[in-house]
């Protein structure tokens, strides 16, 4: 696997100041996609033992509230192989960090239903995860006013609690009175 890029102080892709991980490689293809460099599995830099070390170093400040994966796309069988090392670690080392993962692929359909059966890593990959941002993005649906996604038909999923309720339970991000 390759990544594209790591930013060290994210806060455009979940909430707090997280260190992303943008995986390279995805057959989605969305129009207007904002990363299409990523799209190429052979783009970037290879992922390695020693990119994780610099992944978990990253995360060490108290002031870093997760790690987020996106791309490309982490849900690609390939990617998930990569992934799932680094995923392990995190919740090994920061169990009270959370990872958001961003996906072109649905929750429900195309993830519980279709790949906990035929990719041996999704189940494990998938449990280790707090949220989800599933669906593709549809230039079309584009909207700037979304919190942490870009078209309305993507959803902010709670990935334990749906997997435990065999239902999608959204994200409530907290309101701010000032």
């Amino acid at each position: 696997m390759n990544y594209a890029d790591i930013k060290q102080y994210d806060i455009a892709n979940g909430p707090g100041i997280r260190i992303s991980v943008f995986v390279s490689g995805c057959n989605h293809h969305c129009k207007d996609c904002f990363n299409e460099v990523a799209w190429d599995f052979n783009y970037g830099t290879p992922f390695t033992e020693a990119t994780i070390e610099t992944v978990i170093e990253y995360m060490k400040p108290s002031y870093i509230a997760g790690l987020t994966l996106l791309g490309g796309e982490p849900m690609e069988p390939a990617n998930q192989k990569g992934l799932l090392p680094l995923v392990r670690k995190v919740k090994e080392v920061y169990p009270e960090k959370n990872i958001w993962c961003f996906t072109g692929f649905l929750f429900d359909r195309d993830i519980v239903e279709t790949m906990f059966d035929t990719i041996p890593e999704t189940r494990e990959l998938v449990s280790c995860f707090d949220v989800m941002v599933d669906g593709k993005f549809v230039a079309e649906l584009k909207n700037v006013n979304l919190r942490f996604k870009g078209s309305s038909n993507q959803r902010t999923i709670m990935v334990q609690e749906s997997l435990k309720r065999k239902e999608i339970v959204l994200w409530d991000p907290p309101s701010y009175d000032y």
